[in-house]
């Protein structure tokens, strides 16, 4: 029986981007095609196998750990980028501004879809979803310099609406216009899902 399902749910891929050096900016370039190695997108900064850790996972590791690299891509919505936009009070969200490396349209509450989710590509390239992005003030500082006084407003506007970030399980070619298939665990949510955010101690019995 597989593990993974695949699904009626997909979404078209509209805009493509790489970041050649980060240390120089966080903008993407527009670019028609992405080449995935295993390491991520040939060539651009977010990728590598491994990566240094950052404050998103303090509680796990110290600061700069080496650990497994499952950034490697940037995913956003265009309907996000449009409720991003319109809460931010510009008429539109420039995925250049949010290092973007993909946006796709089609597929709703994209932010959301499970971790571990596959997207497929027509290639065979299947990369596969980390978990939800969070905002940061890196596009807030970009937003900021093309519409003054809107970037503060950024990271409430983006929550729950930032994408996710994905690595590569497959390599190969995605491309302007190509439908990616969602793939989906098939597994039900953990029970106590709830219970371990709210801070509930370790183990069933614990559980209301």
């Amino acid at each position: 029986m597989p593990a993974l399902m695949k699904t009626n749910f997909g979404a078209k891929v509209v805009w493509i981007g790489h970041v050649a050096d980060r240390a120089s900016g966080m903008r993407s370039v527009e670019v028609p095609t992405l080449d995935l190695d295993f390491a991520g997108p040939v060539g651009e900064s977010h990728g590598g196998l491994t990566r240094p850790s950052d404050s998103r996972v303090t509680a796990q590791y110290r600061r700069g750990t080496t650990i497994r690299n499952t950034r490697q891509l940037s995913l956003v919505a265009a309907e996000d980028l449009a409720l991003i936009a319109a809460a931010c009070g510009v008429a539109s969200v420039d995925p250049r501004w949010l290092g973007a490396t993909m946006v796709v349209e089609g597929l709703a509450d994209f932010s959301h879809i499970p971790p571990s989710a596959r997207l497929q590509a027509p290639s065979g390239a299947t990369i596969v979803v980390d978990m939800e992005n969070r905002p940061c003030q890196f596009p807030a500082k970009e937003i900021e310099a093309e519409h003054p006084g809107a970037g503060r407003l950024f990271k409430r506007a983006a929550t729950g609406r930032r994408g996710v970030t994905a690595w590569v399980e497959r390599p190969g070619k995605i491309a302007l216009g190509d439908h990616l298939t969602l793939h989906i665990p098939d597994q039900p949510v953990w029970t106590y899902l709830q219970f371990a955010r709210d801070g509930g101690v370790s183990g069933a019995s614990d559980a209301p």
